[in-house]
């Protein structure tokens, strides 16, 4: 009893010296399902989050519109998506975003059922996309238009986010759709045919970056340093080949792929040339294709694009940067 006495003492003596536990802050952040999610999934379980105090719970988005309406609802306080969306709330829906890291190209090919042998056989079909006009849905339009293909030759359904445009596909009057990492190779295996890589066709785009409300960034800029710091040692930590075992692992566990599906999709996620952007730095020239596309398919702006920097605020990944 005079020992577990003693001991007793001793830890409530060092409880009062090391003060009371410092609570977690909690953030719920809203991603598209994919592999371009794996330096978060490395920041969760390696504790790069924890380590900074920060408890982030994520969310999958179902479709383009619940992520940005949530971020201005403030249900989400950070998202990563296509940049476009970002530009679409500033330009469509008048909020005060800003973009604040990059992250990919978006990996993004154009998929067809496997009897359509060219584009021409795409007229009079319906191509689906997740949003009529945002994101990738403008890389399929730019596509369809280079092969001959105008607005009007062809029908556009709205079905959501890639996972919900992989699942259309298995009803044969949807021709043709955008898919990325793992449901491209999925796309693949199941016998769909891919007319072509994305940015091969339209060269460098800005695709998934973290965005905030501007207000809530200035509010929080140390919560959201040290979600950068942990975010870019996550994306360190993917691109490290001493952890691609564990990697794999991860993708197979979070996305419930098989590992032949998760191998082959960490390998092209870490291409150096075609993979995730090292450091999650922000593609200035891919950013301005974006908003390129989105002039030309909207006839945003007078056709004639704004400078990426007013949806950019990189202030809290610099200063994210330099602590790291």
């Amino acid at each position: 009893m005079r020992v577990a006495f003693k001991a007793l003492m001793f830890g409530m003596a060092l409880a009062a010296m090391l003060g009371p536990a410092k609570a977690q802050t909690k953030l719920t952040i809203m991603v598209f399902q994919g592999v371009q999610n794996l330096p978060l999934f490395a920041a969760q379980t390696k504790g790069f989050f924890g380590k900074r105090g920060l408890e982030v719970d994520i969310k999958i988005a179902p479709t383009s519109d619940e992520m940005r309406n949530g971020l201005a609802e403030g249900r989400y306080q950070i998202v990563h998506g296509a940049v476009d969306n970002a530009v679409a709330m500033a330009e469509v829906a008048k909020k005060d975003i800003a973009v604040i890291n990059g992250g990919d190209n978006g990996f993004n090919e154009l998929f067809v059922q496997p009897e359509i042998a060219s584009y021409a056989d795409l007229r009079g079909k319906a191509v689906i996309v997740d949003a009529i006009n945002t994101a990738y849905a403008f890389q399929l339009y730019d596509m369809l238009a280079q092969n001959g293909l105008k607005k009007g030759d062809y029908t556009i359904k709205v079905v959501g986010a890639t996972f919900k445009r992989l699942d259309a596909m298995e009803d044969k009057s949807n021709s043709a759709s955008m898919l990325n990492l793992p449901f491209s190779i999925r796309a693949k295996r199941a016998g769909l045919k891919s007319l072509g890589s994305a940015v091969k066709a339209i060269g460098p785009y800005q695709a998934t970056g973290g965005f905030v409300m501007r207000d809530w960034a200035k509010q929080n800029e140390e919560i959201l340093v040290n979600y950068l710091k942990a975010y870019v040692e996550g994306v360190r930590w993917s691109l490290d080949p001493a952890n691609k075992e564990h990697a794999i692992r991860l993708l197979m566990d979070r996305l419930k792929l098989a590992e032949d599906v998760a191998t082959a999709a960490y390998e092209f996620a870490t291409d150096p040339a075609e993979g995730f952007a090292k450091d999650a730095k922000v593609d200035v020239e891919g950013f301005r294709n974006v908003l390129k596309l989105r002039a030309q398919h909207l006839g945003t702006w007078g056709g004639t694009p704004p400078a990426p920097e007013k949806y950019l605020d990189l202030s809290y990944y610099q200063k994210a940067a330099a602590g790291l």
